[in-house]
């Protein structure tokens, strides 16, 4: 019988030995200059104490210099180069989201296929073909954890974060690819990173930077995998469905199979990831698109009284509680993950394509004392909607008794609401123009585009290094 894990590594390997759809190939690109994009805005992230972390950790550990940390341009071993790129990717919380599974398939697999081609010498149409399979098997992985009926991820409803646990797989997939392994040998990556991945979300709630490290880690797992298997390591062949497999360790044994196999190279839910058009916690883009509208209607923030944020229930413990540290967030990186600041944030400034990494710079007093006006509540409208779409509704009274109001039912960005080629284009132009001048941006932005036919993957660290 054909275990789950030996059918995704059989399609991974043939997205590499008979090609990929056009539209996916092109989609590949995209994912890869918005990872680029975001690891370079995070170099010049005030509160990012994160990555440089990371960096002088790995730099301490030492080992064969194989492939390159973006924007720093230190030569590291792959799963090092991976650990810092991963950290970078996600240190914003400005990267991409899958939906219903609510995870960030692009910041563990981009940075872990990158350091692993980077290593093997492999061309740009394999660096390609590993993040189209990597993602895409992220992807079903946190797809098969959402149950129909049910108000949230599985992974979520634990504490878990799915980003790091599926993506340490997804990873491994796109490493072992990359790297030349057959669809047994990918199976094996897969099966060891399966042990490796993990994540807890309680840095959302109340503070904390490990979590800009769980993408890395998870990217550090999957290329630590793929060697290992490469060697001969070996992972169970029903890691995922066994008795004391994936689905039965982290979700009690339930999960969607159908979501995880059915049409697998048919169709993609690579392409239903959507892009951020803000950095912060992809739960309140749509109390910023509602702030942002009331805004352009004439709302001035000094006259609000007092503000009602309704979004889904099950994203309350995620942006409104406890509420004393979302009405106060500790830094401006626990900011990003707080209803009422980015409600706040939204009224107050935005730059970019709305709000932007400058408008979490600094715990501004003003944006403070408008977050403690704001109450965050169940919305049920929302609460149906969600984890297919995000939406919410802003109701403000103003100090003069009139009130205002605006509802979204799928943030900017989203399912229906997509980013444009051109808004796509802005955001990659206004990250990486925080670490390059605009020349240099544009020649990192020309040799992603080519990755795709004969672009070289050892061009790209010299384009991105600050």
């Amino acid at each position: 019988m054909t275990t789950h894990v030996r059918r995704l590594a059989e399609f991974a390997a043939g997205c590499r030995d008979d090609g990929l759809p056009a539209e996916v190939r092109g989609d590949v690109t995209g994912r890869v200059l918005d990872v680029f994009g975001n690891c370079l805005a995070a170099y010049a992230e005030p509160d990012g104490d994160a990555a440089p972390a990371v960096l002088r950790a790995v730099r301490r550990w030492g080992g064969t210099p194989e492939a390159t940390a973006v924007g720093s341009g230190h030569r590291l071993p792959a799963p090092s180069a991976a650990l810092v790129n991963g950290t970078l990717a996600h240190a914003l919380d400005f990267d991409d989201t899958h939906l219903p599974s609510v995870l960030h398939p692009s910041a563990p697999v981009v940075p872990a296929a990158l350091a692993a081609a980077e290593a093997a010498g492999a061309d740009g149409a394999a660096l390609t073909a590993a993040v189209a399979a990597g993602i895409e098997v992220c992807n079903r992985l946190g797809l098969a954890s959402y149950l129909p009926g049910e108000p949230d991820s599985s992974f979520f409803a634990r504490g878990q974060h799915a980003t790091s646990i599926c993506g340490a797989i997804g990873a491994a997939v796109a490493a072992a690819l990359v790297s030349g392994l057959d669809a047994e040998g990918i199976a094996h990556a897969a099966g060891v990173a399966a042990s490796m991945g993990s994540g807890l979300i309680e840095a959302n709630r109340t503070g904390g930077t490990v979590k800009r490290a769980h993408c890395g880690w998870a990217a550090h797992a999957g290329v630590s995998a793929a060697v290992l298997a490469s060697e001969g390591l070996t992972g169970p062949p029903t890691v995922l469905e066994g008795r004391f497999g994936f689905f039965q360790a982290w979700l009690g044994g339930r999960f969607d199979a159908d979501a995880l196999l059915s049409d697998l190279g048919e169709r993609w839910e690579l392409l239903r990831t959507v892009y951020k058009p803000y950095p912060s916690n992809h739960f309140t883009h749509p109390a910023v698109d509602c702030a942002l509208a009331l805004r352009e209607r004439g709302l001035d923030p000094a006259d609000v009284e007092e503000a009602e944020l309704g979004v889904p229930a099950p994203v309350l413990r995620t942006i409104a509680e406890p509420y004393e540290e979302k009405a106060r967030p500790r830094s401006p990186y626990h900011a990003k993950f707080s209803g009422p600041y980015t409600v706040a944030a939204a009224l107050l400034g935005g730059g970019g394509l709305g709000l932007a990494p400058d408008d979490f710079a600094e715990l501004d007093p003003v944006r403070l004392a408008l977050a403690g006006r704001v109450r965050c509540v169940a919305d049920e409208r929302a609460s149906d909607i969600f984890p297919r779409a995000f939406a919410a509704v802003l109701r403000v009274r103003l100090r003069d008794g009139s009130t205002m109001e605006h509802r979204v039912d799928s943030s900017r960005g989203g399912p229906g609401h997509p980013l444009s080629p051109a808004e796509l284009e802005l955001k990659f132009r206004a990250n990486a123009g925080r670490a390059l001048p605009p020349e240099r941006a544009g020649a990192l932005a020309e040799a992603v585009r080519a990755l795709g036919t004969a672009g070289s993957v050892t061009d790209l660290p010299a384009a991105a290094t600050v």
